[in-house]
């Protein structure tokens, strides 16, 4: 469990200006093209990685602690554990304080905003500024999509 909440509550540091620059109303949806412009600034997407055998999906800056979510599983967990200051708006999360930075929330894989992610490429989801959508490209609908048959157990 630390090896997951160490990482997480170091990069919550950053997730506050990730949550900010990429916080915008529920018409608008969150792009890797809106997040960039003439002065460089970091292109947040979605990234994959593996710590053993937990799979870690986060929306952020690669390479960098600048998150806005991290979604983590273990090979057919079935469930996702979700964190960062940007969650998905499903009926189905399931919070669990911990009394500290790095509170945890759930959600099963089989969850209608993982999967849109998947399918269509779009997530609803909820900041402290409220409702946003967050996009992900064909490219990164596939990494999810594999992401989501991992933790289901369908790569195990």
């Amino acid at each position: 469990m630390f090896k997951i909440l160490v990482p997480a509550v170091a990069a919550l540091g950053l997730v506050s200006f990730a949550a900010k620059t990429q916080a915008v109303p529920s018409e608008q949806p969150v792009s890797a093209a809106a997040t960039s412009s003439a002065t460089a600034e970091p292109v947040m997407g979605w990234h994959l990685s593996y710590e053993g055998s937990m799979a870690k999906l986060a929306y952020g800056v690669e390479n960098s602690d600048q998150l806005a979510m991290m979604v983590t599983c273990a090979p057919g967990d079935r469930s996702a554990a979700i964190y960062g200051d940007v969650l998905p708006a499903s009926p189905r999360l399931v919070q669990a304080s911990t009394g500290g930075a790095g509170d945890e929330a759930r959600v099963p894989v089989s969850d209608p905003a993982l999967q849109s992610l998947a399918r269509n490429g779009v997530m609803p989801v909820v900041g402290a500024t409220g409702p946003a959508r967050i996009h992900a490209t064909a490219n990164e609908r596939r990494v999810v999509s594999g992401f989501l048959a991992y933790c289901d157990g369908a790569s195990a």
